[in-house]
């Protein structure tokens, strides 16, 4: 007996298998690909914090170029000598992962790193008074150790985002800025290497010891960014509400952090 397409029921019958069909589709190719997609995010994680501590692939003044995928695990384990878990309140250590705990927990896929954090999930805690846990990596850079931090915040669109490599004084040595949705050749300049490197040698302590930051500004007048005790680098042309938020981001996340290298400064000294 032919079926009579022409009725409502069987358009509805058909729409509905046809959502069946398809949501089980989709939903057996996210969990088929859902491991991968880890991994990805796990190699593009130490890609960011091996760039802002130096570790890359790049040559003269060009393109960014990172530490491949088939070499990133590698040199993560190799540069990455500690990962800390702070907490917000004091500074203090409350955990911390060595090179060869590092990788023995790969083995065993305990997934206990501390780059594992989601910095996102742990502003979310602060905003409603809970502690907040900072993750930190230590690694070293021209034989002297270099601390290296996350950090988040708002651009125009959506989300940016970085890791700043510091000294023990709070001196950056390196940085690393992405963003979700700024705009292109704009905004998006962030995550260009003539501006991370502008940051390179910034303080963000005042003489006196004081938090003072760095701020994107515009009027710098410093393009070869020769000042460096001017707590400022030189704005991006048509991205300033782009650098007011890489600036709010690095003065509200990484004053964290201060506690921690104060008390870093009295053990050393």
């Amino acid at each position: 007996m032919a079926v009579n397409t022409d009725k409502n029921s069987y358009t509805i019958l058909f729409a509905i298998a046809m959502v069946v069909i398809v949501g089980s589709l989709l939903a057996f190719t996210a969990s088929s690909l859902k491991p991968q997609i880890k991994e990805n995010e796990r190699m593009e994680k130490q890609q960011n914090i091996l760039y802002a501590l130096g570790v890359n692939e790049n040559e003269g003044t060009g393109d960014i170029v990172f530490v491949s995928t088939k070499e990133v695990a590698d040199k993560f384990s190799t540069n990455v000598s500690e990962q800390l878990v702070l907490e917000s309140k004091d500074g203090k250590i409350i955990s911390k992962m060595t090179r060869q705990e590092f990788i023995d927990s790969k083995d065993e896929g305990k997934g206990k790193e501390p780059y594992l954090i989601d910095v996102k999930k742990q502003q979310a805690r602060a905003k409603k008074g809970e502690s907040r846990f900072l993750p930190l990596f230590v690694g070293q850079q021209d034989g002297k150790t270099v601390y290296i931090a996350p950090i988040r915040g708002k651009g125009l669109w959506d989300a940016i985002w970085g890791f700043v490599a510091l000294d023990e004084n709070m001196v950056v040595k390196g940085t690393f800025f992405d963003h979700a949705a700024e705009t292109p050749g704009l905004g998006s300049n962030i995550k260009q290497r003539y501006f991370m490197d502008d940051f390179y040698g910034e303080r963000l302590l005042t003489e006196a010891g004081v938090f003072k930051g760095i701020a994107v500004a515009k009027g710098n007048n410093d393009p070869k960014n020769e000042r460096k005790e001017d707590h400022a680098v030189d704005a991006l042309a048509g991205a300033t509400i782009t650098g007011d938020g890489i600036s709010a981001m690095i003065r509200k996340d990484l004053k964290l952090y201060m506690p921690f290298f104060q008390n870093l400064n009295i053990k050393t000294n």
